[in-house]
């Protein structure tokens, strides 16, 4: 016993090594065999388990015990581990032998199939044996079909043959038809068989026959329509009737001569009636050309129109050859006449040849033309007020054009129909003298601008409103309806090189209207009595002084007439622009271009604006001289704002509205004229306030008043005088309070004492980051200072700014740059003070 005791017991390094696992071993293992055990933990102690098991000293009499069930335990995991040992040696033996019957199962497998696919073999080789005999028999009586079927068609051969022969003597063309049409198509069958010599003979029989026929009817229309009894008409209509079904079995060509043939017929009168020396052949007549077709083609309808087949369009063939002949014999014999054509008789003919055009496309199809001509309807674009769109433009009404006849008569011209096969097979023959029309319409513009510039002299400047609220002339919409008009004339007649040619004499115009009628009738600044509101004492007679140039009331509404004129002239040129693109053809789309017009109206609008800025701003310019010969000296007290404050806002306040109200509906040209003024009004106001002397503290203040009452007027610009309150726009703001903030930090330099230098010179450029040496020179003449001192300051100035010292004294600076700083300490309370009493008088 004690020796299975030895041999149990495992020094403590071996059992060591063979409990000790990795980690991720271990952790599986727990996964897979969880256990509460204390001898299954992989951090046992022997040590604390036995202190576990005896944690007293009395403990120790039940040791026997513990050894003897620690000793079972150990016993029952070695039967345990034993066993699973002695069962995985049989696992290898058990899986060989599961192979092994695997492998027998298939081998078993493979010989089935093999037996199975040779049984298969041995039944397709008897079904084979058979089916042979019955194939043999199945191509005999394919065979021997194809063999009766041939018999059979060469039998329909030859007694078609025969019976057409007979038939063809007899005239009996209503069997022929129906049967040639059959031989034809038995002839197809025997393609590969003209080897033969007695197949090869029917054949050239049968293409004899054919021309037989082919001769044999057209003699038969001859001899019915220019027979002896041809007067009567054709007694044999039957007859013909069913030739026509024979001609249409015949080869392409013997249908081709006698259409040919037969149109010829119906137009020889026409030829004969309207030769070019009869008096009927002139454009003057030119109904009467379409007025003969007319009737001609209803006497063929009634007469002679159930002869032909419908497929054969003859009526479209008659027309079709009247349109060619006709265009011909117009070339001719305009060519011959062309010192006799005007004007009027070009556009009555070229009128009631697309009047004709029009009604033939509604009556035929153009089946018999070589290829189409009309181009794709284009949408109906969204409405507008531009003439040139397909809209319910109050200026727009193609359907209302008009043209004269010589005889005095007037026409609606009809509506421009969408492009069909017909459009233009006449009327082209007109292009070639189209250069009438547009020297024509060139003397028409010429009339139409001077009767503008009379209107504009008897009348002054009438305004139309729009829908829009504009206030545009009306000649501007008479000259766009006129230019309407002549383009869709001349785009019925041409979509070449005479709308080239009219888009030209659109642009001279279009000059000619810039210029004469809106550019030349802009009012010229006169001399007269000022209007501006004067104030009391000294500025009141300062004022007086003199006369201002200023314009009159009617003169600013002519003005702003004007501008928006030439914005809706220059928008509706664009789009004329592209209308002549759309209606020219693509190779001369290219040189449609109307850009340099549309600049020519944007200069009108730039020297409108220039124009009412420098109305507006002149106007002011007394007030300003007013604010530079005021004794500053003796202002003793801060008061109210100065009366040339009040005259200024009086003067903008009475002129602004008159121009908003008149540039309502075109806001941002008003907005560029808001612009314009400040960017032109607040450097003239910085330049006459560098010229006041305020030699005090109260007049600098006084000044400083009357510059914040003028940013506030000059803020509210755009809306002065408006009972709506919109706010002024972000880039005009920006110009006003960038401007005035220098004029007051100009000020607020001039009231800061020049002793300390130093601290002087220092506001300065604090207060005016973008000035340079000229704004410093101007604010020490400001202060009144001597020129030894102002020799030290800017001195010192060019020392502590080497930047702005760069331009030399005496010369312009820029004006409106935007100030930054704060006032120095020692005069921020009475700064302060100053804005306090600015906002309780506003």
């Amino acid at each position: 016993m004690a020796t299975v005791d030895d041999e149990d017991i495992v020094d403590d390094e071996q059992l060591e090594s063979l409990l000790s696992f990795p980690a991720d071993v271990q952790e599986a293992i727990d996964q897979v065999l969880p256990s509460n055990d204390p001898l299954d933990r992989p951090d046992f102690n022997p040590v604390d388990y036995i202190n576990s098991l005896f944690p007293t000293e009395q403990s120790l009499a039940n040791i026997d015990d513990v050894v003897n069930k620690i000793r079972f335990k150990i016993r029952r995991l070695d039967d345990e581990v034993r066993a699973v040992v002695r069962g995985q040696t049989n696992v290898g033996e058990e899986g060989r032998q599961a192979l092994e019957e695997a492998q027998k199962a298939i081998q078993d497998l493979f010989t089935k199939i093999k037996d199975i696919k040779d049984k298969a073999e041995k039944s397709e080789e008897m079904v084979k044996e058979i089916t042979r005999d019955i194939k043999q028999l199945d191509h005999a009586k394919r065979h021997l079909t194809s063999s009766i079927t041939t018999l059979n068609h060469l039998h329909m051969l030859v007694g078609g043959v025969d019976s057409l022969t007979s038939l063809t003597r007899r005239r009996q063309y209503g069997e022929v038809a129906n049967l040639l049409q059959g031989v034809l198509n038995v002839l197809e069958h025997f393609d590969k068989y003209m080897s033969i010599p007695q197949i090869k003979l029917l054949a050239d029989k049968v293409k004899q026959i054919q021309s037989e026929l082919g001769t044999q009817i057209i003699a038969d229309f001859e001899e019915a329509f220019q027979g002896a009894g041809a007067k009567y008409g054709p007694s044999n209509q039957k007859q013909l009737r069913e030739a026509c079904y024979v001609v249409n079995v015949l080869d392409p060509r013997v249908k081709r001569d006698l259409l040919s043939w037969f149109v010829k017929l119906q137009l020889s009168e026409y030829l004969v009636l309207f030769a070019q020396d009869q008096d009927v052949a002139w454009l003057d007549k030119i109904d009467r050309r379409y007025a003969w077709i007319k009737r001609t083609l209803v006497d063929f309808e009634e007469k002679f129109g159930h002869l032909f087949p419908p497929d054969w369009e003859v009526s479209e063939r008659i027309c079709v050859e009247f349109c060619d002949i006709t265009r011909r014999e117009l070339s001719r014999i305009m060519g011959r006449r062309a010192v006799e054509i005007d004007v009027k008789l070009l556009l009555f003919a070229i009128q009631r040849t697309t009047n004709f055009e029009t009604l033939i496309s509604k009556r035929f199809m153009g089946v018999t033309l070589n290829e189409a001509q009309g181009k794709p309807p284009t949408p109906a674009p969204a409405p507008s007020t531009n003439p040139f769109e397909e809209s319910t433009n109050p200026f727009e009404n193609e359907s209302d054009q008009e043209v004269t006849s010589p005889s005095g008569e007037e026409s609606k011209s009809v509506a421009k129909s969408q492009a069909t096969p017909f459009t233009g097979i006449i009327s082209r023959c007109f292009e070639a003298h189209l250069n009438i029309y547009i020297e024509s319409q060139d003397r028409n513009l010429a009339e139409l601008i001077g009767r503008f510039l009379e209107d504009l002299r008897q009348h002054g400047t009438p305004r139309m409103e729009t829908d829009e609220g504009s206030n545009v002339l009306p000649s501007c919409a008479d000259l766009f309806v006129f230019y309407k008009k002549c383009m869709v004339q001349c785009s019925q007649l041409s979509t070449g090189q005479p709308m080239q040619d009219l888009t030209k004499t659109f642009q001279k115009y279009l000059k000619e209207y810039a210029i004469r009628v809106l550019l030349n009738n802009l009012p010229k600044l006169s001399n007269q009595s000022s209007s501006i509101s004067s104030a009391t004492g000294l500025i009141q007679s300062i004022l007086k002084e003199g006369e201002v140039t200023k314009l009159t009331e009617e003169e600013q509404c002519r003005t702003c007439s004007i501008l928006c004129t030439a914005e809706y002239c220059m928008e509706t040129t664009q789009q004329l622009e592209e209308k002549l693109r759309e209606k020219v053809d693509d190779r001369l789309a290219a040189n449609i271009d109307l850009n340099a017009e549309q600049d020519m109206f944007h200069n009108v609008i730039s020297n409108c604006i220039q124009l009412l800025v420098q109305d507006l701003e002149t106007a002011c310019e007394p007030a300003l001289t007013a604010m530079s010969k005021m004794p500053w000296s003796t202002i003793e007290a801060v008061g109210d704002q100065s009366g040339y404050v009040t005259a200024i806002s009086s003067h903008l306040k009475t002129n602004l509205p008159i121009i908003r109200d008149n540039l309502a509906a075109s806001r941002k040209y008003f907005t560029q004229f808001c612009v314009k003024f400040a960017n032109s009004f607040i450097p003239k106001f910085i330049n006459q306030l560098c010229r006041c002397k305020p030699s005090s503290t109260v007049a600098a203040e006084q000044l400083l008043l009357d510059t914040h009452s003028l940013k506030t007027v000059l803020l509210d610009l755009p809306s002065l005088g408006s009972q709506l309150n919109r706010k002024a726009p972000a880039s005009f703001t920006k110009i006003v309070v960038k401007g005035m903030t220098k004029a007051e930090m100009i000020l607020k330099v001039v009231m800061s004492p020049h002793d300390p230098p130093q601290g002087f010179v220092d506001n300065f450029i604090r207060l005016l980051t973008d000035s340079d040496i000229n704004d410093f020179q101007r604010v020490l003449d400001m202060k009144g200072l001597r020129r030894s001192e102002q020799s030290h300051l800017i001195d010192m100035y060019r020392v502590r700014n080497p930047a702005g010292s760069s331009s030399s004294l005496g010369e312009g600076t820029a004006v409106g740059s935007h100030a930054q700083g704060s006032s120095p300490e020692p005069e921020s309370s009475r700064i302060k003070k100053l804005e306090r009493l600015i906002k309780k008088r506003l």
